[in-house]
């Protein structure tokens, strides 16, 4: 199949699943068709073990929003498709370069949609493709057309069941879906690379080339390599210094400085906010003097030490938070801020360890976001893949923590636990609990393209 059958099938797809339509059922299968169509005609550039697991990510991603239908897993599938589609048609780019190709060809395609000779195929119009058309259409459509005129005046019935309806076409609903069915559909399968991608593609590269690892040049102008290298050295002993210090401190108003209750949420996530903001600065720290030449500079050691010993305390530091986050959950239950602290710590500790890989196997700065790439990516899968709502509730009713009718009901996907648990207690959520099951009736009142399909299996209460 060419570019214009992939564009041409998928637009008259989306417009059969979307004419009519909200949004629910009818995006998980037009993704799973997406994912069918990559895997059927280029199953030949499957040669990693990449390309199996993005399959798989997607299309347990189109069944996640079929069933859920929310932000999260919206992204999980337009993100797995894409990543798919990108390393199936151009394996030896970085996956990094995803994000701004998404954002240029989303604005360049209002104009290459006009570029005809891009997407359509090139064919030469010869004697004998005219005689069949001639022969095989207008000829019979002619007389088609004549014998019916003929045979609607002989008979009322026959006429009848060609004029006795009328067609319930809403041309300005489908005009609009078939338009942005075709611009999806283009920016998918005839999406644009800049030469300029091709051009900077080796500055992603996890590894160094020959060249750098022979030179050695200084960050400014005005400082040579020693003056750098002490520079690092001595910032480096006293941010080590200060965090130590700010461990010190930091642990003691955590387990052991009373904190009223009233304030113990807003300073739990103050310190929370400030301990994730000072990693990824942490981090940045790293990438700012093992950039280049210093990972190579046989002078260096101290500075290497510094940076391991740096990063260790910062491990500290997170485990600190993670111990006070696990004991805020455990006196109040759990929510969703609270589980999102968890994954930004796991994703913090995680980009510290590559930080740390970085500086001992000698890597890039680019082998770092690389590498995050994947990981936030699957973040995204987990939080698409997981009823979160329902198991903060089950958590919380098991330890009698954070049960607040009001707060229950304000939560997703958690309907059926919360429905019991109210009925058993005598309890009512109030406006937030009526206007959740009036979310519930209108979807589950929705046709079945246009409704997720955990509406559609979840009871009557």
């Amino acid at each position: 199949m060419k570019k214009l059958h992939f564009i041409l099938v998928s637009s008259l797809l989306f417009t059969l699943l979307f004419y009519k339509q909200e949004l629910g059922v009818n995006l998980g299968i037009f993704g799973l068709a997406l994912t069918a169509l990559i895997c059927y005609f280029f199953q030949d550039r499957f040669t990693h073990r990449s390309h199996l697991i993005l399959v798989i990510t997607s299309i347990l991603s189109c069944y996640a929003f079929a069933w859920y239908g929310d932000f999260a897993s919206f992204w999980a599938l337009a993100l797995s498709l894409v990543f798919l589609q990108f390393k199936t048609q151009e394996p030896k780019l970085k996956l990094l370069q995803v994000f701004p190709l998404i954002f240029v060809n989303g604005v360049a395609s209002l104009g290459r949609i006009l570029m005809f000779s891009q997407y359509l195929p090139k064919r030469k119009v010869n004697n004998g493709f005219a005689k069949k058309l001639i022969a095989y259409f207008i000829i019979p459509a002619v007389f088609l057309g004549l014998f019916f005129i003929v045979y609607s005046f002989g008979s009322n019935h026959f006429s009848s069941l060609f004029t006795d309806y009328e067609l319930d076409l809403d041309l300005w609903q489908l005009l609009v879906i078939s338009v942005l069915g075709f611009y999806i559909s283009f920016n998918f399968w005839n999406y644009w690379i800049p030469e300029v991608c091709y051009e900077k593609n080796q500055l992603l590269d996890n590894d160094f080339n020959d060249e750098i690892k022979t030179q050695n040049e200084s960050s400014f102008s005005f400082l040579d390599i020693d003056f750098e290298r002490k520079s690092g050295e001595i910032t480096l002993v006293l941010l080590n210094i200060l965090i130590l210090v700010f461990i010190a401190t930091y642990n003691y108003e955590q387990f052991f400085e009373a904190v009223q209750k009233t304030n113990l949420s807003s300073d739990t996530h103050e310190r929370v906010n400030s301990v994730i903001f000072s990693i990824i600065m942490a981090v940045g720290v790293i990438l700012f003097y093992f950039k280049g030449g210093f990972n190579f500079d046989i002078k260096a050691t101290s500075l290497k030490k510094l940076a391991k010993i740096w990063i260790v305390l910062n491990g500290i530091l997170i485990l600190s938070t993670i111990v006070k986050n696990s004991e805020y959950v455990a006196f109040f239950g759990l929510t969703y801020k609270r589980l999102g602290v968890y994954a930004f710590l796991i994703l913090v500790t995680i980009g510290l360890v590559y930080a740390f890989l970085k500086i001992v196997r000698q890597k890039t700065n680019a082998y770092l976001f690389n590498q995050m790439v994947w990981y936030c990516y699957g973040l995204l899968l987990l939080c698409s893949f997981v009823n979160w709502g329902n198991l903060i509730t089950t958590y919380n009713i098991s330890v009698n923590k954070g049960v607040e009718p009001v707060f229950l009901s304000d939560l997703n996907f958690n309907d059926e636990v919360r429905r019991e648990y109210f009925l058993k207690n005598n309890l009512n959520g109030k406006v937030k609990e009526a206007a959740r099951e009036y979310e519930i009736d209108s979807y589950q009142q929705k046709s079945f393209l246009s409704k997720p399909l955990y509406y559609a299996f979840l009871k009557d209460r």
